[in-house]
């Protein structure tokens, strides 16, 4: 439904209809989506839709069991006053599942306030009881709000903050040791070529190994091993294959440009591939491994396809010496060429259009 808005045309609202759907799980995507962001800012929607889910006999159960899990844990962290805060806004009528919103709550609060002299008459109460608020709050609150307006909620300042949801949002594996060993592989291979005297026997080694880093940072930033909140992200329509693809798009943003400027940083060998030569091998294990992981999980997946990628590319790449011409020898097999790289190229699209027909099963709860 819509209520127009003065200068701004109709405003969306939720209607009964979609909250039924949305709680059943039978809404697109799109108005799953739509949905979710509304109800951040409409009271009288979010009632409506707690309503609707309150209503499926598979949630409210389950939604009764976490409220009792999340007062316990309250309870049990010495915060009585917040849970006991809780559990009267939960039991609040804005919140009991009627069609009113915190909206209307407040609204009948207000309205209680301001009630008749004939009203308060007839109830023996004294004007004061009813008198409004006061508006003037002291000063230690306006130099609170100050603070919390000027350094965040969190006390830190806006900027920092902005930064921090941003690397958080970019998923666990930029946060984490991947981030640390893609630096250490970066530094270790310029340190070793210069600082070493190994020279351009270091290219080889870091060709073989910048295909499988991306791999690795792309299985450590979705899963049930891997994201704290993955149980309940999955659950939202920004969660599954979305938000893996988003998190594994964060990763090669950063691997990419960093082992492909290490592979130019390198010196030159002789009749070897070029720095890039990587980047369509590195994809299509990616993608490999995601599709892989639609099936088995995306650890068990990059696992696998990181496997694969040892035994049958450098193992035998090393079969003539770990390092030097003979390294170089033996995996430019697999990177140099038209026809080589075209097969990279073709492997990735199809994992990908795999990886697009499956995109349902990352709906789902990945199995221990």
């Amino acid at each position: 439904m819509s209520r127009e808005r003065p200068g701004r045309g109709p405003a969306w609202h939720v209607d009964a209809e979609l909250a039924a759907r949305y709680a059943a799980g039978t809404a697109a995507e799109s108005d799953a989506s739509s949905v979710e962001k509304h109800v951040e800012a409409c009271g009288t929607c979010a009632a409506l839709v707690s309503s609707a889910a309150r209503a499926v006999p598979e949630t409210g159960p389950l939604l009764a069991g976490i409220r009792a899990a999340v007062l316990e844990r309250v309870a049990a962290e010495g915060l009585p006053e917040r849970a006991a805060e809780a559990r009267g806004a939960v039991d609040s009528p804005a919140y009991a599942g009627g069609p009113e919103g915190p909206a209307y709550g407040n609204a009948g609060a207000a309205a209680s306030t301001t009630a008749s002299p004939a009203a308060r008459a007839s109830t023996g109460e004294s004007p004061a009881a009813h008198a409004a608020p006061t508006t003037n709050p002291p000063a230690d609150a306006h130099a609170s709000a100050a603070h919390t307006t000027a350094a965040g909620a969190t006390g830190v300042s806006p900027r920092l903050s902005r930064a921090a949801r941003a690397l958080w949002a970019a998923g666990p594996a930029l946060r984490g040791a991947w981030a640390v060993a893609l630096g250490v592989v970066v530094l270790g291979a310029i340190g070793l070529s210069y600082g070493a005297g190994l020279g351009a026997s270091v290219r080889p080694l870091l060709l073989v190994t910048a295909p499988v880093l991306p791999l690795a940072g792309v299985a450590l930033s979705y899963g049930r091993h891997a994201d704290p909140l993955y149980e309940v992200v999955t659950s939202t329509p920004s969660g599954g294959l979305r938000l893996l693809l988003v998190r594994g798009a964060a990763v090669l943003g950063v691997s990419v440009p960093a082992l492909t400027l290490a592979g130019a940083a390198l010196p030159p060998a002789a009749g070897g591939p070029g720095a890039a030569a990587w980047l369509l091998p590195g994809l299509a294990l990616t993608l490999a491994a995601l599709a892989l992981g639609s099936f088995v999980g995306s650890r068990r997946g990059a696992a696998a396809v990181g496997g694969a990628w040892a035994l049958f590319v450098v193992a035998p790449a090393t079969v003539g010496g770990p390092a030097g011409a003979a390294l170089m020898a033996g995996a430019a097999p697999y990177f140099s060429g038209p026809a080589v790289q075209s097969g990279w190229a073709a492997g990735a699209l199809a994992c990908a259009l795999l990886l697009a027909a499956r995109r349902r099963s990352f709906d789902h709860l990945e199995t221990p």
